[in-house]
């Protein structure tokens, strides 16, 4: 497994920048959808809810991949891909910080009651950046 380096975690952690999620549809076609990203321990995350495209398509399939583009300035990126795991424990908790770091509100404020959050955990197999001194 690789690792990001500080300044790829920095990049993800602290910029509100959205990223392009990538699964595998049934018939092996990429879906890419946009998500809110987030960094915890050695994975790259985002948040979903069971039924969801991403969700159906992971169950399935794990492989996924993650490009983030700073977009100020477009040479400057971080892409991971690797096997996602999928959890809802602490997917509700994750879905306030992203709503925090992404619209300044201290909870996700479309929460429908009926809906099951989901955590999305890509460990990086592998990782291309550009923009970074490193």
């Amino acid at each position: 497994m690789t690792e990001l380096t500080e300044k790829q975690r920095e990049f993800l952690d602290k910029n509100p920048f959205v990223g392009t999620a990538t699964t595998l549809r049934q018939d092996g076609s990429p879906h890419n959808t946009i998500v809110w990203v987030d960094t915890e321990d050695d994975a790259v995350t985002f948040n979903t809810a069971v039924g969801r495209a991403k969700e159906r398509h992971l169950r399935k399939d794990p492989r996924a991949a993650m490009t983030v583009v700073d977009p100020e300035n477009t040479y400057r990126w971080v892409s991971v891909s690797g096997h996602a795991e999928l959890t809802k424990e602490g997917a509700d908790q994750q879905i306030d910080k992203l709503a925090k770091k992404y619209l300044g509100e201290d909870e996700y404020p479309w929460r429908n009651p009926e809906e099951e959050r989901i955590k999305v955990r890509i460990k990086p197999e592998k990782i291309d950046s550009a923009g970074f001194d490193e």
